[in-house]
């Protein structure tokens, strides 16, 4: 019988849920929180909601929003410094994976020290973390139910993956509202980025029927609601699905970890300091078309969770038919950019390559990849 660990947050789920905050911090016996948002989260109004919420708990906060979409080392290091000059004793995000990622680094370095380089890996988090509540703006990173957090590390210029139980969040709440304030590039990329999460953590060599069940059913929902959620931002039940689709795809990825897609897109990342989820995206479809071989039977099953009808195919026909039903989605909802694009030169594959194999991420994959591998995909995507 295989051994598994599953291992999860409290989740909060539900349409006005963010008034549940301060609540939860509460019960974590907070008395004073940093609260970690960005800019955009800010504008958006979604910050002056949720502080009275704090406020109405008796609990004291002190605000850090100077995140940028891919968390620097150096930002993790400014905010570890507010959050000790306040004395502050718990962390409360509200954003996107990279405001998530941030308050996962500021918690690490509290209490552990250092520097953040020194807990690249797995499992290199020696001491607690304080109380974290991560409450996702987005609808796709997973962030909040993860044992993960990417951070650029601006001296060599990739993204450090640290992996740690520990830096699964006490809480997470899901408040589908928040996602009506996200435009339709920004739901096209990072819901097509949660699909990638489910995908990968279905064939990851990782996977369990722990997490195939969240990978599945989070496959069904993104496939079926992302091109509506694109199309209208006050379409609240397909924003609910959305929310629903990503929770279920972080709880797998968590669990079964990721593959090459992830592995790749980390360090065109970190190099070119560009949008991860656009980068998933288009990455996804060319990354399944070389695992294809190796487990045509999961491929055929995620074409199933899509909705298409395999009957009269054989795996590997019903797995190219995933792919090719992939590629559709991500033109139907406008996403057709190329890695030129985003500053990929030729030039940069082979140190891509190189970072790319020592990512974390690749150790899952469910076929062996090779630096000329990740260089073919590399040319197709280009």
């Amino acid at each position: 019988m295989q051994f598994c660990k599953f291992v999860v947050p409290e989740v909060i789920f539900g349409a006005g849920s963010l008034a549940q905050v301060g609540k939860a911090v509460r019960r974590l016996g907070a008395t004073r929180v940093l609260v970690v948002t960005d800019p955009g989260v800010i504008a958006a109004g979604w910050l002056e909601t949720l502080l009275p919420h704090i406020e109405a708990e008796q609990v004291d906060h002190v605000l850090w929003s100077e995140v940028t979409p891919n968390p620097k080392d150096y930002e993790v290091e400014s905010g570890v410094i507010r959050y000790h000059e306040n004395k502050c004793d718990a962390l409360v995000a509200l954003g996107g994976g990279s405001c998530i990622d941030a308050a996962k680094g500021i918690a690490v370095l509290s209490t552990n020290g250092g520097r953040i380089q020194a807990y690249e890996g797995v499992d290199k988090i020696q001491r607690p973390l304080p109380p974290m509540v991560m409450v996702p703006s987005t609808g796709g990173s997973g962030a909040d139910v993860s044992q993960f957090a990417i951070i650029s590390d601006t001296s060599r210029r990739i993204k450090m993956t640290l992996i740690s139980k520990s830096l699964i969040p006490d809480i997470s709440i899901t408040d589908p509202l928040l996602l009506t304030t996200k435009d339709a590039y920004l739901t096209a990329t990072i819901g097509m980025d949660a699909l990638t999460h489910s995908i990968e953590a279905y064939v990851s060599l990782a996977a369990t029927f722990l997490t195939d069940v969240h990978a599945l059913r989070s496959i069904e929902l993104l496939f079926a609601h992302l091109p509506l959620s694109v199309a209208g931002s006050s379409d609240l039940s397909a924003k609910a699905a959305m929310a629903r689709g990503s929770l279920h795809a972080g709880l797998a990825f968590s669990n079964a970890i990721l593959g090459a897609t992830h592995a790749i897109a980390h360090q065109i990342g970190g190099l070119l300091d560009s949008h991860h989820s656009a980068l998933s995206a288009l990455l996804l479809p060319y990354v399944m078309e070389f695992n294809l071989e190796a487990c045509p039977e999961r491929y055929a099953a995620i074409a199933r969770a899509m909705g298409i009808d395999t009957a009269d195919m054989t795996p590997f026909e019903a797995g190219a038919a995933a792919i090719a039903a992939v590629r559709n989605l991500a033109h139907r909802i406008g996403l057709t950019q190329r890695l030129a694009a985003v500053g990929m030169t030729e030039k940069l594959v082979p140190v891509v390559c190189e970072n790319a194999l020592r990512d974390a991420c690749m150790a899952t994959n469910p076929r062996e990849t090779t630096a000329a591998v990740i260089a073919t995909v590399l040319h197709k995507a280009m």
